[in-house]
C-alpha cells in the first residue's frame, strides 16, 4: 500500500484528488493538510510514501514544505500540484528536490501514475509541464553555449581542433592520428589549450567542448607529422 499525504488549502480540489486515488485500491490518503506547516507536522507523524504538496498554500508554501520535509522526513517523495502558467516555480521545485509536477487539470489517470511513480523512485512530468522545463532549458542552454564560444575564441586554429576531439573523448594518440600529428605535439596543444581556458583537466576541457559546439564536427587538420 502506497500512503499519501494530500495538502491543498482548497476543500474541493483535496476532495476531487482524494477521490481519484480512491479508484486505486493500492493507494491511500492517510492524512490532509491545508497548509504547508501543517504538512510537514503531519508527514513527520505519519511518514506517508508520497506528498502531494499545492504549490500555493498558506502559512508555508508548497516549495518551502518540500524544503522542509527533505530535511524532516527525506524519504518522502514530493509531487507538486499547480495549475498551467506557474512555470516560474519549477526550476526552484526541482531544486527543492520534488519528484514531479501535476497540473489539477490533468487526466486522473495520470495523478494515479505519477504517484505510483514517485513510489517507485521514480519521477514524473506532466506533458505541458515537461514542455516548458525544455523551453526554460533551452532559455538557460543559449547563454551558456555564448560564453562558452567566446572562451575558445582565445584559441588557435590548431589548438580548437585538438579541443574538438579531445571533447569526443580521445586520447592523445589517437587525436593525432586524425590531425597528422605527433603524439608529443598533440600534449603540448592540449596543454596550451588547457592554460588559455582556465581549466584544469581534460573532463573540464571536453564539457567545454560541448558547450562551444566543437564536438562532433569531424574535424581534420592538414599539419604534418613532423608538426
Amino acid at each position: 500500500m502506497i500512503r499519501v499525504l494530500l495538502a491543498d488549502d482548497e476543500a474541493m480540489i483535496r476532495a476531487g484528488v482524494r477521490a481519484i486515488l480512491a479508484a486505486d485500491a493500492g493507494l491511500e490518503v492517510i492524512a490532509e493538510a491545508d497548509d504547508g506547516r501543517r504538512a510537514v507536522e503531519l508527514a513527520r507523524v505519519h511518514r506517508p510514501d508520497v506528498a502531494l504538496l499545492d504549490i500555493r498554500m498558506p502559512v508555508l508554501d508548497g516549495l518551502a514544505a518540500a524544503r522542509e520535509l527533505r530535511l524532516v522526513v527525506p524519504h518522502v517523495r514530493v509531487l507538486m500540484l499547480t495549475t498551467f502558467g506557474e512555470d516560474e516555480y519549477v526550476s526552484a521545485a526541482l531544486d527543492a528536490g520534488v519528484a514531479g509536477f501535476l497540473l489539477k487539470s490533468g487526466d486522473p489517470y495520470e495523478l494515479i501514475a505519477a504517484v505510483r511513480a514517485a513510489a517507485d523512485g521514480g519521477a514524473w512530468l506532466s506533458p505541458r509541464i515537461a514542455r516548458q522545463v525544455i523551453e526554460q532549458a533551452r532559455r538557460m542552454h543559449a547563454p551558456r553555449r555564448a560564453a562558452a564560444r567566446d572562451r575558445v575564441s582565445s584559441l588557435s586554429p590548431r589548438e580548437r581542433d585538438v579541443l574538438a576531439l579531445l571533447g569526443e573523448g580521445l586520447p592523445n594518440a589517437e587525436i593525432g592520428a586524425r590531425l597528422h600529428l605527433v603524439e608529443g605535439t598533440v600534449k603540448a596543444y592540449v596543454s596550451s589549450a588547457l592554460d588559455k581556458l582556465g581549466v584544469r583537466n581534460r573532463v573540464q576541457a571536453a564539457i567545454l567542448a560541448h558547450e562551444a559546439g566543437l564536438s562532433g564536427q569531424g574535424t581534420a587538420g592538414s599539419a604534418t607529422t613532423t608538426e
